[in-house]
């Protein structure tokens, strides 16, 4: 259901811009509302193709639009039918009374589902692509192939299918915070991270020294611009939901070296036997999910047609950076487009 429409010129990138049809979405066929920004070119009309972008672990679909940058409205540009999708308990699926998932394959089970038939129904069309960046991957490898002939293909970005594998920092931590809930029972927590983000941009200039004695970080210093980096703050950073990341750190312990979708093993099979077109995009100085992680989802798959790209990109740089739009974004739309003709 179309709850909003509106003709606005908005920025592609920085002071590349374009005229879009903008939608506000929602689709209440699940158990709870999930909410969608729909993204069309005014000057293109001819539809290439549709895609449905998922967000990462604790974003929500800003992720995908900022104001300065916005891979939605390229793909758009494109001439693509682009629909960007809050999970429920993120963004305005969440304004709109959806809780926050207690377990992470509720939104394998019903919120993608739900958003493809609405994405579907508005479109006009029988197929789509599911593109996820991290965890928004890790939830389209699962999704897929239980959405049948009705996914078109699938592309993650950043998506650890062996989740911590390659990163002995990441796997630390989440050995402290399992032996805390262990401790201490942390229950159904959660911890909203615009603040926390914002303390973060305070401190960038510590954050990105080389000096600094961190284990990882968010994207590669200096690749993301800071007016850039403060919209997404604003915008994209949302709720850190502790069920979920339980489930992927629990995962990471029990399957360190064997596919498991980030926890959800359980779907893993059926993904490594999905014959769906499949782009597997890593960051090659991603401290969240390094290649050793996100590469095995390519070479466990079994699909004709698969790919596997590695770009030079850290965690949420290769979405929103200063040189996505000459990477990231390119290689994405090439694929996209190539598969759409057929």
């Amino acid at each position: 259901m179309i709850l909003h429409e509106w003709v606005a010129e908005e920025s592609i990138d920085r002071e590349l811009r374009g005229t879009f049809v903008k939608n506000l979405v929602v689709t209440t066929r699940g158990a709870v509302p999930i909410a969608m920004a729909r993204t069309r070119s005014w000057e293109t009309r001819a539809c290439v193709g549709v895609v449905l972008l998922v967000h990462g672990f604790g974003q929500n679909r800003r992720a995908w639009h900022l104001p300065q940058r916005s891979s939605a409205n390229h793909l758009a540009s494109a001439g693509f039918d682009v629909y960007a999708m809050d999970l429920r308990g993120h963004g305005r699926s969440r304004d709109l009374g959806a809780p926050k998932a207690t377990d992470v394959a509720e939104h394998v089970r019903e919120d993608i589902p739900a958003a493809v038939d609405e994405a579907l129904r508005l479109s006009n069309a029988k197929q789509l692509f599911l593109v996820g960046h991290s965890l928004g991957g890790l939830l389209a490898y699962a999704a897929a192939p239980g959405l049948g002939s009705a996914v078109a293909g699938v592309v993650s970005m950043g998506s650890p299918y062996y989740f911590a594998a390659g990163q002995p920092g990441l796997s630390r931590v989440g050995d402290a915070l399992l032996w805390l809930d262990r401790l201490v029972g942390l229950g159904h927590t959660g911890v909203a991270l615009y603040p926390v983000a914002q303390a973060l941009r305070i401190g960038r200039v510590l954050l990105e020294s080389r000096f600094a004695p961190l284990p990882f970080r968010g994207y590669v210093p200096g690749s993301i611009e800071d007016d850039v980096l403060g919209e997404h703050i604003n915008r994209a950073m949302d709720f850190a939901n502790f069920d979920v990341i339980r489930t992927l750190f629990r995962a990471g312990v029990r399957q360190r070296a064997s596919g498991n979708i980030g926890g959800l093993e359980d779907y893993a099979q059926a993904f490594e036997r999905m014959k769906t077109p499949l782009l597997v995009i890593a960051g090659r100085y991603d401290d969240l999910a390094p290649p050793a992680s996100v590469r095995p989802a390519f070479v466990r798959s079994t699909s004709p047609d698969k790919t596997y790209r590695v770009v030079s990109h850290g965690h949420l740089d290769m979405l929103v950076g200063r040189f996505a739009p000459q990477t990231t974004w390119p290689l994405l739309q090439a694929w996209l487009g190539r598969r759409a003709e057929r």
